[in-house]
């Protein structure tokens, strides 16, 4: 795993998803929110190691707080009851770490999971993390701050697009291009409802300013996945893998992801909790 590669994961682990789930509003999910550090403090020192078994015993440590997490999912759903856009992307945004955890296990283990190649799997695991779960998770966000028709089609594209890639991992290239195309739709409504309507809703200067970059960059990096996903589709020439892990992967970790949590934690702090 490259070094870029293993910095972007441990800024999701250890700020992202931590940071993320307090703003899901659920007092529920406060216990596996304070003993997040002692899954994903493991699961960053795994990424330094060499493929063997002590890194895979590490990334497994990770991959047990990935679980809990998800497996709060269907008790939310049962407690809830609700098929809402903005549950379905907050739950998928729940599941979406054990993705990534699961093929941080294959890759440190030096395990080709399904026939993918040790590259693919590395890079599963920021994918899963900010596309993932960092995505879903603003979408969700959007759209339970104004549940109108785009706030409902961001919440509901997101995690759909999520899911296609995902499958378009066994399908084919022509499938990843599909969910590359929702994915893309969905994030590009979020960042226009980011800069036309959440902006404006009590934000001071400087939660203006992380809406605005996280918005802003939203547009150039799906671009980058679009080319990406076209090319591999059609042939025609794309970047590379190492280009989008220093372009779309890290714009997507700082500009969007990081930029978007510290600003809706600081929204978050000015309004009521919700559950």
């Amino acid at each position: 795993m490259s070094v870029l590669v293993a910095l972007i994961v441990m800024l999701g682990m250890l700020v992202i998803v931590p940071m993320g789930l307090r703003l899901v509003g659920d007092p529920a999910l406060d216990r596996i929110r304070h003993l997040w550090p002692y899954f994903a403090v493991p699961g960053a020192a795994s990424l330094w190691l060499p493929r063997g078994g002590a890194a895979t015993a590490l990334a497994l440590c990770y991959a047990l707080g990935t679980v809990l997490l998800a497996a709060h999912a269907p008790r939310r759903l049962a407690r809830t009851r609700s098929v809402r856009p903005t549950e379905a992307a907050l739950l998928t945004a729940l599941a979406a770490p054990s993705v990534a955890a699961l093929a941080l296990v294959a890759e440190r283990s030096g395990h080709e999971l399904l026939g993918f190649d040790l590259g693919i799997l590395a890079l599963t695991v920021p994918h899963f993390h900010f596309a993932g779960f960092a995505a879903a998770l603003v979408a969700g966000l959007v759209c339970r701050a104004g549940e109108g028709t785009a706030g409902r089609f961001a919440a509901l594209s997101v995690p759909l697009g999520t899911l296609l890639v995902l499958g378009g991992y066994f399908v084919g290239d022509l499938a990843e291009l599909a969910g590359t195309l929702v994915l893309t739709a969905g994030m590009w409504t979020v960042a226009l409802l980011t800069w036309r309507t959440v902006r404006g809703r009590g934000a001071d200067r400087v939660t203006r300013v992380l809406l605005g970059i996280s918005a802003a960059v939203l547009l150039a990096t799906m671009v980058l996945a679009l080319s990406w996903a076209l090319g591999e589709a059609t042939g025609i020439p794309h970047p590379t893998l190492t280009w989008m892990a220093a372009t779309h992967g890290l714009g997507n970790a700082l500009g969007f992801g990081l930029c978007s949590v510290l600003a809706w934690r600081r929204l978050h702090d000015r309004t009521p909790r919700k559950a």
